[in-house]
């Protein structure tokens, strides 16, 4: 093996660079609704909860491309 030989799959390092994202949709989300009750307090419950589904959909498509990245070999 030499010094600079690659080993492994490469699909985690592209998922790897793939999370950021997923990563920036979270923190645009959170940042809206933090924006949204600075301006508007009496609707936080509805950005809030609005704001939940919204992660559990970005986080579940981070989570499908990660098991994609170890599925394709």
């Amino acid at each position: 093996m030499t010094l600079l030989e690659l080993t492994g799959s490469l699909n985690v390092v592209g998922y790897g660079i793939a999370a950021i994202g997923p990563a920036l949709g979270v923190a645009w989300i959170f940042s809206s609704v933090i924006n949204g009750t600075a301006r508007q307090p009496e609707a936080r419950g509805a950005m809030l909860s609005t704001a939940w589904i919204g992660f559990a959909v970005v986080e579940a498509l981070a989570l499908f491309g990660l098991v994609l990245a170890f599925a394709i070999r």
